[in-house]
């Protein structure tokens, strides 16, 4: 796919920039424009990137880039094994400028503060203009969010959420929720059921292209985290399409009173699994909201289950990519807590007797996905009891999920998971022992720790990390409301009982290999 020297507006799409309504397409004049498209070694490899984001990503660029010559336009795209390739996105743009002489350069701003960054100094090289245009595929741009947060003491998701639904009129009652109550979270946090069996997901089978894509990632990225065998994301708009109408039929009525419960050896649940086709371009937000809104306003999904799937997407999603965007880069800096121990290898290898744990690694490794409970009360939180160092485990979430990208990995992990933010995301720490995985869960069932225990070998490891983090840190969370109860139970407990909890902890941390850096 390489076009001849055109003159024109040079218009650069980012890998994660695929949809038919990107802001850098807008007024494209196919007889003179040229789209820019590269698949560049940086990109892949800043961190170790899952075996099936690199697959999905360049699958679902390659299937852009023929639809957008389908439809008349030259893109001048560049495989990441084309002979000269620079291995960058900068080093492409400048590559395509002296080849093709534009008029001047048009892109959507980056998704992520590192590529922006490198881009603005990179323009700054250069004699033509760089038009950088606005990411309108999110619903509150960078600039709402700052003037949002303007002069507020807290960064309230509620309250910005509240803020979107009024300013989109989804679940809408004229200025007031439809049902009378903004949030029902409380109606969405069923623990299983005895035999509960979730629907099925088909997901998307790889068609012969992507088949294509996930050989040459096999053999080039050898050494990255994760399988390809079981390789089921979407790659095109139809087939996201596609994936959401299944969603809605069989989901999405059970996804409210179900969506924090975790099943070992079920994947999907009642989750949409459609975060990649959302952050890739290949759906729309508010189109996806409005067509949750549909079921319940049509009697086919109850209020509870879509207004805590349009929460997910109008809420956290734009409230999360707000403020990266208000922090960066001062926000990765943050380590509230003082945390400097390393990862336990069996984040990576599954090689624990921690049932919930293991189950986890099993399937980022095979799926790169894993639900938000799954990565909130089982990865993040044993890593912020164990006082992992930021750095480390951030990488981690990078690394083996497939919709991770910086601007919702980072304020999701430092933020809500481990509490490196200090209280920006998160009004608290989601710490917990092991009572709410075995109340959340059936993993405890089969795991050959005692759930209950807490001092004995075979006590749950989450128990006696969880009273110590409480107690190691009550300079610093004591004070919070939210904590006022597992406080005040800490403070029952003698100081022999305490020195004992804080003996079993370190020892634990110790043998899971969460040493100090």
């Amino acid at each position: 796919m390489v076009c001849n020297p055109s003159g024109g507006v040079l218009r650069l799409v980012l890998g994660d920039q695929l949809g038919a309504n990107l802001s850098a397409l807008e007024g494209l004049n196919p007889a003179a424009d040229t789209v820019l498209m590269a698949e560049v070694a940086d990109e892949a490899t800043y961190v170790l990137h899952h075996k099936q984001k690199i697959a999905l990503i360049f699958a679902a660029m390659r299937a852009h880039a023929r639809a957008l010559e389908a439809g008349g336009v030259r893109v001048r795209y560049i495989r990441i094994d084309d002979a000269g390739s620079t291995g960058s996105i900068a080093g492409e743009l400048g590559r395509a400028i002296e080849a093709l002489a534009p008029t001047r350069v048009v892109r959507t701003a980056c998704g992520e503060w590192r590529l922006e960054a490198a881009l603005e100094a990179f323009a700054q090289t250069q004699s033509i203009p760089i038009e950088v245009r606005e990411d309108s595929r999110f619903l509150c741009s960078r600039a709402d969010f700052a003037r949002w947060s303007e002069g507020r003491r807290d960064l309230t998701m509620e309250w910005f959420y509240r803020d979107m639904r009024r300013r989109t009129g989804l679940l809408m009652d004229g200025d007031q929720p439809v049902g009378g109550v903004w949030n029902l979270d409380r109606d969405n946090r069923n623990g299983p059921a005895r035999h509960l069996r979730p629907p099925t997901n088909p997901r998307t089978p790889p068609s012969h292209a992507t088949r294509q894509v996930i050989a040459e990632v096999e053999a080039r990225f050898a050494d990255h985290f994760g399988g390809l065998e079981q390789f089921a994301w979407a790659t095109t708009a139809a087939e996201a399409q596609a994936e959401f109408d299944w969603f809605l039929d069989h989901a999405l009525p059970g996804f409210g009173q179900w969506q924090d419960t975790m099943l070992l050896g079920e994947t999907w649940m009642w989750h949409a699994g459609i975060s990649t086709s959302l952050h890739l371009g290949l759906l729309d937000p508010l189109e996806v909201c409005r067509a949750a809104e549909a079921r319940w306003r049509d009697g086919r999904a109850p209020l509870n289950a879509v207004e805590g799937f349009i929460r997910q997407i109008i809420g956290w999603r734009e409230f999360v990519r707000g403020v990266y965007w208000l922090k960066m880069p001062e926000y990765a800096l943050r380590n509230a807590l003082q945390a400097d121990r390393r990862l336990p290898w069996f984040y990576w290898s599954g090689e624990t007797d921690m049932a919930c744990v293991a189950d986890v690694v099993a399937q980022v490794r095979d799926h790169a996905y894993a639900h938000h409970i799954q990565r909130l009360m089982v990865t993040g939180n044993l890593a912020m009891l164990l006082g992992v160092a930021p750095a480390e485990i951030n990488d981690w979430y990078m690394v083996v999920f497939a919709d991770a990208f910086e601007w919702v990995e980072l304020p999701n992990t430092h933020g809500m998971a481990t509490f490196a933010d200090g209280g920006i995301v998160g009004s608290k720490p989601y710490a917990a022992g092991g009572a709410y995985i075995n109340r959340m869960s059936n993993a405890c069932g089969s795991c050959r720790y005692d759930v209950k225990g807490r001092l004995q070998d075979d006590a749950c490891p989450f128990n006696a990390l969880y009273w110590d983090f409480l107690d190691r840190n009550a300079p610093r969370l004591a004070g919070l409301h939210r904590l006022q109860m597992p406080y005040k139970t800490l403070s029952r407990m003698t100081p022999e009982e305490r020195q004992r909890i804080r003996a079993k902890a370190e020892a634990t941390r110790l043998a899971m290999g969460a040493a100090p850096l």
